[in-house]
């Protein structure tokens, strides 16, 4: 870099006294919350408080039965410790795999405040680590450097930045000059941020702001903001516990008084110790009724299924950090989602080439494809480089295209480049808009001057052009070229022109005059070729099946409108009949009230020219909207937007502060996994409702027999031991059970249910049926039943062992039943894909067996023959072919 002695820099005592009043070039590093705050969260789910205040009641009641005239002892404790395992087992295994994943992306600050940055200060060039970069201070700027600061160019030569991690885009040209000024650019074109890279020329920058004041840092700041919104489920599951409150509570009160009422409608003499004696074991059984109400498995029943599918999507590319976003997607009415690396595959490629000698397009053999070839290969500043079968490029993307180009035509830019050495060079400027080679051409014997920009600057220099074979004049052949850049225009692509001429001795080798071509030259302008960023290949149908299922998916980056509304058409969701409405600027954006966005938000498909606080605001109103808002990006300025949505989904290759704000990383970076997730996420919202319409099934029928027989005067015939186990085939083995159920591409047909407030309730109607029809059935059985071993000669060893195993065994098929609900087929439907699934209902068969064979006293059981193990299978298996009857006719109607 030339001389910069003019500047002088700042003194050491302004150093030191912008430090004090600016602060350190440095980025408050966020608070982490300390573990047993973490793990103290996982008790902040509302059905976790039923259960904890359920479990002091039944320790209440174990106390009494401890301690009181039938002195259970400390088995009465068995049924108080399974909801305290309940309990702990759901909120320990959350707080496990959060931690896990939170360690996981501990690695993810690369961020480095020692690398050292050139200033000038005390009038001399030096160097300081970037944290002690001041404001005031005078920073150089080179190729591949990282901008430490935000600021204003004092200079800028052919200097060009990639704004990727800001604003989506990879390069942008940046001058100081007034009239060269971008209006349509994100930053101003004088303007540099932290963060953003100098990918061409060099500059000199005077810093304004450092540290948190930076955009950079207010982007990281902002990344870190809790957006305190609670999930779809965390609603809807809080929705449940209010309705299991007021239920629990209201059958409680209704039997007590009704107990009293029978009580003292009953006419016989009490005495006060004989009447408090009663109404306390009246208030006994109430108390029992709220904690048989309470469903302990649903908190198990959620987290084994949230960490199944955290576990089961990385397989599919989704590193997911916070549990409860498997499910979240799975409620997702909109995705707003950057296009440079997520819709399109961030690497600049010929789409196509127009060289007009060339009719069919393919590089022959002739002396003017050869010249293209050499033109491409010296007429560069780009390079690839090789790693296994992969192709990596270094320098300028538009460039490196070309060299692409070159190599999938099977040409090695490297060797062409080697033969011919360069003679003079004029490198790309933002100010001329191309740039030119001369080389002593092997391929000639002669020296070639090859150029190559923007088409029609490039065309203005050139007084011919190569067509079919022969020559035209540059003015006649100008309306065609004219047409055909429009065409590419229109499709949001970059077009490269190029030309050459060949220079005869007496020429001269330096054909340009003070960084100009010399307006005598004899150029020959050989074509056009049109670069784009492609989409890639998945995503059309990717965001199809999004729409399908009831997704928006909106499009916002930092590019022009010309090329998101193109890239808008290629995906599906730009249309014909889609006018100014549906695309917005973030400058326009910004500019509308609250009220006038909130009444467009909806209808925006596409936002352009978009800056960090933009695409936060936007997610903000969508959420106002009732609007379940997923948002994906891989840039430090989708961090915000990250933070603020319901899911924020990071790219593999992103940057580490879009990671750290994100709650699942697409490994990928292909929108593919997004729509896999978002079936993940239903299908495991299913497996929870499968559960509950299950577990609240069993809850019905042990509330209604414990208040029936409560009434009729007969003691439960299932001991606190055997009720244990009943609730561990409830709790733990069908959580497991239910929760294992592999994912259904046919929920990708469904519409997204209701979130919020006035959102749908997590029991649909057909649920509240099915619980309480087949719960009012199984009371039915069950007390036939038990009225008929009381009618005979009362309840012998062996018939409580008889109701305890058909108890049982009616909720063993009745998971079956569970399985299938929704499904719309049978529950024998897939069963060779359901393998855990399988495995629990034999090890609660296996276990059944073996506590009524072998479990003696302790279980209060005695062993039964075959013969009633084949009636009680046999019988009890009628709920499960009454449910295949009702599922097939229900599928034929």
């Amino acid at each position: 870099m030339e001389n910069k002695q003019q500047y002088q820099g700042l003194t050491s005592a302004q150093v030191e006294e912008s430090r004090r009043l600016h602060g350190e070039n440095v980025l408050t590093p966020p608070e982490k919350t300390p573990l047993w705050k973490q793990f103290l969260e996982k008790f902040e789910d509302p059905i976790i408080r039923i259960l904890l205040v359920a479990w002091l009641l039944s320790m209440v009641i174990a106390g009494v039965h401890c301690w009181g005239p039938e002195a259970a002892g400390f088995s009465a404790f068995l049924e108080p410790l399974g909801i305290f395992f309940a309990i702990m087992l759901a909120s320990c295994v959350g707080f496990f795999f959060e931690v896990k994943a939170n360690r996981a992306f501990d690695i993810l600050n690369t961020v480095n405040d020692d690398i050292l940055v050139t200033v000038i200060r005390n009038g001399h060039i030096t160097e300081v680590p970037r944290k002690e970069v001041v404001v005031g201070d005078i920073v150089m700027l080179g190729t591949g450097e990282e901008i430490p600061a935000d600021g204003h160019l004092l200079e800028a030569v052919s200097l060009q930045v990639n704004e990727s991690t800001l604003t989506g885009e990879p390069m942008i040209g940046k001058t100081t000059k007034e009239e060269d000024f971008d209006p349509e650019a994100t930053y101003p074109s004088n303007v540099v941020m932290r963060g953003t890279t100098v990918v061409d020329g060099h500059g000199v920058m005077v810093v304004e702001q450092v540290g948190d004041a930076t955009g950079y840092g207010k982007v990281y700041e902002g990344s870190q903001i809790d957006n305190n919104i609670d999930t779809p489920l965390q609603i809807q599951l809080k929705g449940l516990a209010n309705v299991i409150s007021k239920a629990g509570y209201t059958i409680a009160v209704v039997t007590f008084v009704a107990l009293t009422a029978k009580l003292f409608i009953g006419g016989q003499d009490y005495s006060w110790m004989e009447l408090i004696s009663h109404l306390l074991n009246f208030f006994m059984v109430a108390v029992t009724l709220i904690v048989v109400s309470v469903p302990e498995g649903l908190p198990m029943s959620v987290t084994l299924s949230l960490a199944l599918s955290m576990n089961r999507m990385l397989k599919t590319n989704n590193l997911v950090r916070k549990m409860h976003a498997c499910e979240t997607m799975g409620a997702t009415t909109v995705i707003c989602t950057d296009k440079t690396g997520t819709l399109t595959q961030n690497q600049m490629q010929i789409h196509e080439t127009k060289f007009y000698n060339l009719p069919d397009q393919k590089l022959t053999d002739d002396t003017l494809s050869r010249l293209i070839k050499e033109g491409i290969s010296v007429n560069s500043t780009a390079n690839l480089e090789r790693e296994g079968d992969k192709v990596k490029t270094l320098g300028n993307p538009t460039e490196a295209a070309l060299l692409l180009w070159l190599n999938a035509q099977g040409v090695d830019y490297l060797n062409i480049r080697e033969s011919a050495s360069v003679v003079s060079q004029l490198t790309f400027s933002t100010e001329r808009k191309y740039m030119a080679t001369v080389v002593d051409s092997p391929l000639l014997g002669k020296k070639v001057l090859y150029v190559k920009g923007a088409p029609e600057i490039v065309l203005a220099n050139c007084k011919r052009v190569a067509m079919n074979g022969d020559y035209v004049s540059a003015e006649a052949a100008r309306p065609m070229i004219e047409e055909q850049l429009l065409a590419y225009q229109n499709m949001a692509m970059r077009t490269l022109g190029f030309a050459y001429q060949i220079l005869e001795d007496g020429d001269n080798e330096a054909p340009y005059t003070n960084g100009r071509l010399n307006p005598d030259l004899n150029l020959t302008y050989l074509g056009i070729v049109a670069i784009s960023d492609p989409v890639r290949s998945d995503v059309p149908a990717a965001v199809q099946s999004c729409i399908n299922a009831g997704i928006a998916v909106k499009i916002v980056t930092g590019d022009t409108p010309g090329t998101a509304r193109e890239i808008g058409r290629q995906i599906g969701i730009w249309k014909p009949e889609d006018t100014d409405r549906n695309i917005i600027t973030g400058p326009a954006f910004e500019a509308l009230s609250d009220e006038e966005a909130l009444n467009r938000v909806l209808d925006l498909k596409i936002m352009c020219r978009a800056r960090p606080t933009d695409k936060q605001r936007l997610v903000q109103l969508l959420q106002q909207k009732g609007a379940v808002v997923a948002v994906t990006g891989d840039g430090t300025n989708d961090a915000p937007a990250l933070k603020a949505a319901q899911v924020g989904l990071s790219m593999g290759d992103g940057t580490s502060v879009a990671k750290e704000a994100s709650d699942i990383t697409i490994l990928d970076n292909s929108f593919g996994s997004i729509t896999r997730a978002v079936m993940w996420g239903r299908s495991l919202y299913r497996n929870i409702q499968r559960f509950l319409l299950f577990q609240l099934t069993i809850n019905v029928a042990a509330c209604l027999i414990v208040l029936l027989g409560s009434l009729i005067g007969t003691e439960s015939p299932l001991t606190i031991t055997q009720m244990l186990w009943v609730n561990l085939i409830m709790d733990t083995f069908a959580a497991g059970a239910l929760a294992s159920l592999p994912p259904n591409e046919k929920v990708m047909k469904d519409k997204p249910r209701k979130s919020g407030k006035d959102g749908d309730f997590i029991i649909t109607r057909p649920m509240a049926y099915r619980i309480f029809g087949v719960g009012a059935i199984f009371v039915v059985i069950l007390m036939g039943l038990l009225l008929h071993f009381h009618a005979s000669e009362g309840l012998s060893p062996r018939d409580l062992s008889w109701f305890f195993t058909f108890f049982v065994m009616l909720q063993f098929w009745n998971m079956f039943n569970a399985k299938a609900f929704m499904e719309g087929g049978s529950a024998f439907a897939h069963l060779g894909e359901c393998k855990s699934f399988l495995f629990v209902a034999l090890l609660i068969l296996v276990g059944q067996y073996l506590i009524v064979t072998f479990g003696g006293q302790m279980f209060n059981v005695v062993p039964l023959s075959w013969s009633d193990w084949g009636i009680i299978i046999g019988s009890s298996s009628l709920v499960l072919w009454v449910g295949e009857i009702a599922r097939l006719f229900g599928k034929k109607s």
